[in-house]
């Protein structure tokens, strides 16, 4: 029986991330929780220790490191390009979410230009 890994009846803030061909649909939730891309566990689908330091660096830098999660769904282009693209969408969603705390350090970290 496979399990769900879609958060039930819960608020999210949706920014679009794009890089090279690849688009990532990002849904951002408050609270604890499994970072999830195309319903794999982030960690599976963008194996590696690269990868990961990588896809944390937005939550890294606004200092909400498990504060929030995701969830993606991302097509098109390679693997690096839609690790890029999630990093993106996370980044704008993050913006989103609280435009004045951490617009600056996204921008300064070249996170919100595709």
């Amino acid at each position: 029986m496979k399990t769900s890994l879609k958060p039930k009846n819960k608020k999210y803030i949706y920014a679009l991330g794009r890089r090279k061909e690849a688009k990532a649909r990002v849904r951002l939730f408050r609270g604890k929780g499994e970072n999830v891309v195309n319903s794999q566990p982030i960690g599976k689908y963008f194996s590696g220790k690269i990868a990961e330091i990588a896809y944390l660096k937005p939550f890294a830098i606004t200092e909400t490191l498990g504060k929030f999660y995701i969830t993606a769904k991302v097509v098109g282009s390679g693997m690096v390009g839609q690790l890029g693209a999630v990093i993106h969408g996370t980044a704008r969603a993050l913006d989103k979410e609280n435009h004045d705390l951490y617009h600056s350090s996204l921008k300064k970290a070249g996170l919100l230009t595709r």
